[in-house]
């Protein structure tokens, strides 16, 4: 089936080497949707957490996840989102673009293709040395 053109509604989907151009750019909002302790173990620098779900044990308020905390999020920049492997960055992806944001990029794959690549993460180890 061809790929047709991106309606607004759309996730727009971007591969691990794309993204790093967008981050070392600078250009651009990173989201980690993830939950806290998947965060400080490894995450992107520059990455703001803000978690789209409860998961992997976690038990965060409902206050605390993305759908109420959505107005930490600029709609005058482009946002990358990633999770883990791809799976709740889509679902972020969808909240940010039904709630108006329209420069929205969900990050295939995840931190493990991030990883996967060779590009660096930190984690709150890196940060407290």
């Amino acid at each position: 089936m061809p790929r047709t053109e991106k309606g607004p509604e759309e996730v727009e989907n971007i591969s691990v080497e794309e993204a790093k151009r967008m981050v070392e750019r600078g250009d651009v909002f990173v989201l980690d949707v993830r939950t806290p302790s998947e965060f400080n173990s490894s995450h992107i620098e520059g990455a703001t957490l803000i978690p789209v779900t409860n998961a992997s044990g976690s038990n965060l308020s409902p206050e605390s996840l993305l759908e109420a905390r959505i107005n930490e999020v600029p709609k005058n920049k482009k946002v990358l989102v990633y999770c883990r492997s791809g799976h709740r960055s889509t679902s972020a992806s969808t909240i940010l673009i039904n709630s108006g944001y329209s420069q929205v990029y969900n990050m295939e794959g995840g931190i493990n293709a991030w990883i996967g690549a060779g590009y660096p993460v930190l984690s709150s180890e890196d940060q407290e040395a």
